[in-house]
Order: structure tokens, then C-alpha cells, then sequence
């Protein structure tokens, strides 16, 4: 069954490599994990309001 997404928000935050230093990495990380966190949740609720009609 096919999933159709109707609407995708995306945020992005810009900012100087320079200034980051050595826990840019790290940082990236999480923020690369809350990404795709919040994208399953996003997916689980569409798939859990299409279950429910």
C-alpha cells in the first residue's frame, strides 16, 4: 500500500564552520538523529491518522 505525504516541512539551521571546532561533529550527529526521529514520527502519525479512517 502506497503512502502518499501531502505536505514536508524542512528546517534548517546555518551556521560558521569555523566557529564550531571539535564538537562540530558531534553536534552534527544529534542533529542528524533528531532529523530522523522526528521524520518517523512524522510518518508514524500519517500512517496511524490513514489507519484510522
Amino acid at each position: 500500500m502506497p503512502i502518499e505525504i501531502r505536505e514536508l516541512v524542512v528546517k534548517a539551521t546555518v551556521r560558521d564552520r569555523a566557529s564550531e571546532g571539535q564538537s562540530g561533529s558531534r553536534d552534527r550527529r544529534a542533529e542528524k538523529e533528531e532529523i530522523v526521529r522526528e521524520c518517523v514520527a512524522q510518518v508514524l502519525e500519517i500512517l496511524k491518522r490513514k489507519n484510522e479512517r
